[in-house]
């Protein structure tokens, strides 16, 4: 049997290097030239590297605890707002459009994608902004960085580790494939935040930049039609993952205007302190116990919006 494995595992490796060299452009990542994992371990013999990858994020729990954290209003009343499921979903989904459109590894982008998001504690910018106070004396918190940490557990490969780790931040993904999903992040968050806002009341179609909606599209669709076409038009004239001057601009002009109407705007501040309050509750109960600090910033991180609020409830409740 061991003989048997082994030469499926090779026919199958063999077909995929076959395929890949036919199908993909030079510049993309072959599946089977990773750089490796933290942890050596046997390949299997009918997955590739990224494709295992794409599974193990699947199946963990940090994944499936996605559809309980914010992605804009805390523990909203309606099934039809946005979670970080659903965000990591449409990000990926739109990542790969892109990877494909560009003969790029879908697997890898695949799987940067669904894993970029992992490491994000509950209620969303505001939860992140809580636990980044509190550990300011120990580096601060950064959701990407918590995102590569569970990748490096899961033991990931190093390019997926990497996407995930730089799709925010100053850094800059080593793949292609990890640069399409920090931008594709944007695309989707902006424009699914502000459906979730008009939705919410924050916002009315008629407060967004007319000038913007002229360039980028009236509606979320046609506004990420418009992002992608020109994302993969100007990526393949230039070799590398980039937006034009006039579409990338407006794209990064209607996200400020977000940041101003939405994410940090006065209406949201009760949300915010809300947030800030549960995180600060449950951090002080765990440090004050003598927990060690990085399973402090674990146990918080992983937490959903509705197990920190309960969470802090009863520890108000034993007070």
């Amino acid at each position: 049997m061991p003989d048997v494995a082994g030469r499926v595992a090779d026919a199958f490796a063999a077909r995929i290097r076959e395929q890949e060299e036919r199908a993909l452009s030079p510049l993309a990542v072959r599946s089977y030239e990773t750089a490796g994992r933290p942890y050596d371990e046997p390949e299997c013999s009918v997955r590739t590297p990224f494709q295992r990858d794409r599974d193990r994020i699947l199946h963990s729990k940090p994944f499936r605890r996605l559809k309980g954290k914010t992605q804009v209003f805390i523990d909203p009343a309606g099934d039809h707002y946005r979670t970080r499921m659903t965000h990591t979903l449409e990000t990926t989904g739109i990542a790969r459009v892109v990877a494909r459109a560009l003969g790029l590894n879908e697997d890898l982008t695949e799987a940067i994608g669904l894993g970029h998001d992992t490491g994000h504690p509950p209620f969303g910018h505001a939860g992140e902004a809580a636990l980044d106070e509190l550990l300011r004396d120990r580096g601060g918190f950064r959701h990407n960085e918590q995102s590569a940490r569970i990748a490096e557990q899961l033991n990931l490969t190093r390019e997926v580790i990497d996407g995930i780790l730089t799709h925010t931040g100053q850094r800059e993904p080593t793949t292609l494939e990890g640069k399409i999903v920090r931008i594709v992040d944007r695309v989707a968050y902006i424009n699914h935040d502000i459906d979730d806002a008009i939705r919410y009341g924050i916002l009315a179609q008629a407060d967004l930049p007319a000038g913007l909606l002229d360039v980028l599209g009236p509606s979320g669709s046609k506004r990420i039609d418009t992002l992608v076409h020109d994302l993969v038009e100007s990526s393949a004239v230039a070799g590398d993952i980039v937006q034009s001057e006039e579409i990338g601009s407006a794209m990064l002009a209607l996200r400020a205007f977000m940041f101003d109407r939405v994410y940090l705007a006065p209406v949201t501040r009760p949300e915010h302190e809300r947030a800030h309050r549960t995180i600060r509750r449950i951090h002080g109960q765990l440090a004050g116990r003598g927990d060690p600090p990085q399973e402090i910033v674990e146990f918080i991180a992983g937490m959903t919006d509705r197990f920190a609020l309960s969470y802090a409830e009863r520890i108000d409740a034993k007070a």
